[in-house]
């Protein structure tokens, strides 16, 4: 087996559960959820899209390209403070 398939599918995976994660942020209006975590996401999502990237690996950049997405989104979604 190819273990880029295994990658792909483990990257769809994930994918799917922060996708739910975001609905469900959405649904809760974005209580709880920490700035620092978007910050902290987002930083981690960058240095492995550049690791990902000089690697050559296509699987780990689509991946962390999507999830640092989430992270906007989710960010986006957060109740304003004011």
């Amino acid at each position: 087996m190819n273990p880029d398939i295994i990658g792909w599918l483990a990257s769809a995976i994930l994918l799917a559960t922060l996708v739910r994660q975001i609905l469900k942020q959405r649904a809760d209006g974005g209580a709880g959820v920490s700035r620092w975590l978007f910050i902290g996401q987002s930083l981690a999502s960058i240095g492995f899209i550049v690791y990902s990237v000089m690697l050559g690996n296509w699987v780990f950049i689509v991946t962390n390209s999507c999830i640092l997405l989430t992270a906007i989104v989710g960010q986006c979604l957060r109740p304003k403070q004011g």
